[in-house]
């Protein structure tokens, strides 16, 4: 599947910077492109300055919106970060539109941290841009990073910023990818080594998924391909993504028979093992069960690859999304392991949104309340002084 990969605000740039990565990891290593174009959208020019692997001319690092921040960000104010995508947008689609492979391309998708302000904010307005410009023709799917959980307890502004950046997307995209940033902290790790592994695990989820539908060289083609279609007619609504891995050995020994029951048995315990990691490292927590979609691909060496694995696999997604049109894919390529990418999609209900919304309903009324006192304050301060005089 190839994508064209627009990154908007902070942490949207940089994830867009890791799937610029991915593609040349995949034209290096495969021979393959996977990723048309790779933009990175900011209202501060600083954040822009610190990329690494999106071209850094001005058709693929954007600024947006200089006369009102003069390049230093909109302060997390999502309204302000929506009204210059509004104002600048075309831009972003002008320089779409010259992408040298678009013709080629298969969906867009849009990037952005939900709480923040330029991401948050500008997501949802160039989405309906995108779509206004190229209707239907290519779907368009919008990665949301949810904030730490650091991040919902200390600043109030952030779950706001959260739901109303969920909402909005949810009425525009044609499905909607969450990740939870709390669910890869690593805690011995610092700030910085944190943020730059969980962007880059967010983009290395996406890489076999990506791959398999554009394979080249007949040996690593599946026997059942998991191509752009199935991935088009998968992805709707809330989604979730999990990748797992089980290592294999390198080298096979001379008296080992391929066809040994015990070699068998452990190939589909190694598939078994993947898809639970796959699935206990969803990108956010939620009920399988509730999913309306679903698919997985399984990456390993050819030999290592069975009937009996991927019907067990099968049979596994099954019984966790008993009510879900499930598709699935091989491909035989990875050498020394077997991995698992999964994702539910339609999902029907995400706790996580859910609480989103309910606590963004009290922070607006809490606001308000705040905000009330407050002029109540000044009022009685005003009338304090009525009587001083005013060199003015």
């Amino acid at each position: 599947m190839k994508l064209v990969v627009i990154g908007l605000g902070q942490c949207g740039n940089r994830i867009a910077d890791e799937f610029a990565r991915l593609n040349n990891r995949a034209k290096t290593t495969r021979g393959i492109e996977i990723i048309t174009g790779a933009f990175a959208v900011n209202t501060d020019a600083a954040d822009l300055t610190g990329l690494s692997t999106i071209k850094s001319d001005f058709q693929h690092r954007i600024l947006i919106g200089g006369r009102k921040t003069g390049g230093h960000g909109v302060g997390k104010i999502n309204e302000m970060g929506a009204e210059i995508a509004k104002e600048d947008g075309d831009k972003v689609v002008d320089a779409i539109r010259v992408t040298k492979h678009f013709y080629e391309t298969d969906a867009f998708l849009l990037i952005a941290g939900a709480a923040g302000g330029t991401g948050s904010g500008s997501i949802p307005v160039m989405a309906q841009l995108i779509r206004e410009r190229y209707g239907n023709e290519k779907p368009i799917y919008c990665l949301l990073v949810l904030p730490f959980e650091h991040e919902e307890l200390n600043e109030a502004r952030t779950v706001y910023n959260a739901a109303v950046c969920m909402k909005s997307v949810k009425s525009i995209a044609d499905a909607v990818i969450l990740f939870d940033n709390q669910r890869y902290v690593r805690k011995d790790s610092s700030l910085g080594m944190n943020l730059s592994k969980i962007n880059a695990m967010i983009a290395d989820t996406f890489y076999s998924i990506l791959c398999a539908g554009e394979e080249k060289k007949g040996k690593y083609i599946g026997a059942k391909v998991l191509d752009a279609g199935d991935i088009i007619q998968s992805l709707s609504g809330w989604t979730v993504i999990g990748y797992g891995k089980s290592n294999l050995p390198l080298i096979t020994l001379p008296f080992q028979n391929s066809l040994n029951y015990r070699k068998k048995s452990t190939e589909t315990h190694k598939g078994i093992q993947a898809m639970d990691e796959a699935i206990s490292e969803l990108s956010v927590r939620c009920r399988p069960s509730d999913a309306g979609r679903g698919l997985y691909l399984v990456s390993a060496p050819a030999k290592e690859m069975n009937m009996d694995m991927i019907k067990e696999l099968g049979n596994y997604m099954k019984s966790l999304a008993p009510k879900a049109i499930i598709r699935n894919g091989d491909y035989p390529h990875i050498r020394g392991l077997i991995d698992v990418t999964v994702m539910f999609s339609d999902l029907s209900d995400v706790e996580k949104v859910r609480d989103y919304y309910e606590r963004s309903i009290r922070f607006m009324g809490e606001t308000e309340m705040h905000m009330e006192e407050a002029l109540a304050k000044l009022k009685r301060v005003d009338d304090a002084g009525q009587d001083v005089p005013n060199l003015l």
